[in-house]
């Protein structure tokens, strides 16, 4: 059975996108007479049929918010979209929920889909603020969008977030009061995501206050759950460290998973702090050492926030919010003799 076409493949089709194309269809906005004559002649050839209801309530608000967050696998972001539905529905709005798997590319596709639903808003988080197609188009489009997470560096957008250098800062600083003295840290990649970045940046500040040298940074993707293979190469380093700092979660479960499988002992054998406080952090035995991001406060606060901004009753925002640390079974003092390379832990 033949697909129906639809809005994408008319955007592909005459090599515009997808916003063009709504805009041609819906004479919504500014197109030029090349790009209807295109959108128009890709309409015909791909047989096309624009929703008659939604031509007719082109004027009439959707009462709908686009939300865009990097993963749906991180538990982080499925809480902070729980405050963001929890507050939509106390106003009588709905929301379109995608994900970008922390790819730039994807995070425009997302906001070009959103805007030919006539969402009247979007809550977004994206890789880099300060250098996103996404919040180019968005900024160009006139929408409304408020960022969650992101640190606000840039003065225009609103902003809700925690101060990430600070946060990482805290953590680190925790270990070195444990006794610990050579921490490595297990990032995710600092190209996807400004926060790592900053996070990195808290971490290597408390090290450098303390007169101790940064690093061993191993940068990760966000989704990788096999670490077994960059811990046995840390714990095999002459310098080996005696605690991991992981820039989420999801990594340091990771680390510990690998830990386990080489073996070793969390913390008896290395100690290991986490950043976000998702909920399965407690659940896991030995439980984490972690930062405590408020993400369904910051999902709600960035809702009704992003409304007033849409009626026109508020200015741009950046709003910090307290973060807490969790202290966990996951960290502790360090052993006083060198970690045990796997092979002569298990011997």
């Amino acid at each position: 059975m033949r697909a129906v076409p639809n809005i994408r493949d008319v955007a592909e089709r005459a090599g515009v996108s997808i916003s063009t194309v709504s805009r041609v269809l819906n004479d919504s906005g500014p197109a030029s007479v090349k790009a209807r004559e295109v959108v128009l002649c890709a309409v015909s050839e791909t047989g096309f049929r624009p929703n008659s209801i939604g031509r007719t309530l082109k004027t009439a608000k959707s009462r709908t918010i686009g939300v865009l967050v990097p993963s749906l696998k991180n538990p982080i972001f499925a809480e902070a979209v729980q405050g963001i539905e929890r507050a939509a529905e106390q106003e009588g709005y709905g929301i379109l929920l995608t994900s970008s798997n922390y790819v730039p590319e994807k995070e425009v596709e997302a906001v070009e889909v959103f805007l030919s639903n006539r969402v009247e808003g979007l809550i977004v988080t994206v890789a880099d603020e300060t250098s996103s197609p996404a919040l180019e188009l968005l900024r160009r489009e006139s929408v409304p969008f408020v960022l969650v997470f992101n640190p606000a560096l840039d003065p225009g957008p609103s902003a809700v977030t925690i101060d990430n250098r600070a946060a990482a800062r805290r953590i680190v600083k925790e270990l070195i009061a444990l006794g610990h003295r050579r921490i490595a840290m297990i990032a995710g990649s600092f190209q996807a995501s400004d926060r790592s970045g900053l996070r990195r940046a808290g971490y290597e500040q408390a090290l450098t206050e303390h007169g101790l040298d940064p690093g061993p940074v191993v940068e990760v993707g966000f989704d990788t759950l096999d670490l077994s293979q960059h811990c046995a190469e840390l714990c095999a380093s002459p310098s080996a460290p005696t605690a991991f700092f992981c820039s989420t979660d999801m990594l340091a479960i990771a680390a510990m998973r690998g830990l386990t499988a080489l073996g070793l002992r969390v913390p008896d054998d290395m100690s290991v702090a986490g950043f976000d406080g998702i909920t399965v952090g407690e659940w896991i035995t030995p439980n984490l050492a972690t930062i405590v991001q408020p993400a369904e406060e910051m999902g709600g606060q960035a809702l009704h926030h992003l409304l007033e901004r849409g009626n026109g009753q508020a200015s741009a925002l950046h709003l910090t919010l307290p973060y807490r640390l969790r202290s966990g079974e996951s960290w502790g003092p360090p052993r006083e003799q060198s970690i045990l390379k796997p092979s002569e832990k298990t011997a």
